[in-house]
């Protein structure tokens, strides 16, 4: 219901509706409308953690598990369990000038979100995949906006290259990250990072 009708369209009422309830058990087990929608985006970001990061743990730390968190990601934003879309991003765009328990939550929920990928970005530079020099923070809210971008394209849109445009957008963002190889072009700068391996900066 939170995906197709969004959190505001979600109430003890309507819920009750659609399970043939008596609104008096669902507000005994609730107690409000705004406990009820907070349960069902606690739930909501349960399923993601399930369905987005802990598969990508199963690979390799460093670039395979960045790689790993954008397909699960990809995966969640066309998945048929959400017809309307993910309900944390619906509601994140509900509730953004709305203060209070509900905002509150969807705001530390995209924070820990962000330090997660921030994270495995980290390890991705300590592992010797991406260049030390590049902005962590910068990269998880490219990584967190095209994500975003994709499922407004591919459902708001039905843009026919959604999906083609979002992978390439996310080459582009790896290919500025990767460390490079020494390069034998003399007008290409290299150097070392505080590990001794090569890395290479943009070209003059």
């Amino acid at each position: 219901m939170t995906s197709t009708e969004g959190l505001t369209g979600l109430t003890i009422g309507s819920l009750a509706d659609r399970l043939r309830m008596s609104k008096s058990g669902l507000f005994a087990h609730f107690g409000s409308k705004e406990q009820l929608q907070l349960a069902v985006l606690e739930h909501a970001a349960e399923v993601f953690t399930e369905e987005v990061f802990r598969p990508a743990l199963a690979q390799p730390t460093g670039l395979p598990r960045i790689e790993a968190l954008f397909d699960n990601w990809i995966a969640w934003s066309k998945s048929s369990k959400l017809p309307g879309g993910c309900p944390i991003q619906g509601a994140s765009i509900e509730f953004d000038d709305r203060p209070g328990p509900i905002r509150d939550f969807l705001a530390l929920t995209q924070e820990r979100l962000m330090k997660a990928i921030g994270g495995a970005v980290q390890r991705a530079i300590d592992a010797g995949h991406l260049r030390p020099d590049m902005d962590v923070e910068r990269f998880a809210f490219e990584f967190v906006s095209l994500s975003y971008g994709f499922g407004l394209t591919y459902r708001l849109m039905h843009h026919p290259r959604a999906e083609e445009m979002a992978r390439k957008a996310f080459a582009d963002i790896l290919d500025r990250a990767r460390l490079r190889p020494v390069s034998l072009d003399p007008f290409a700068w290299d150097g070392r990072d505080a590990a001794g391996r090569f890395w290479r900066t943009e070209q003059w």
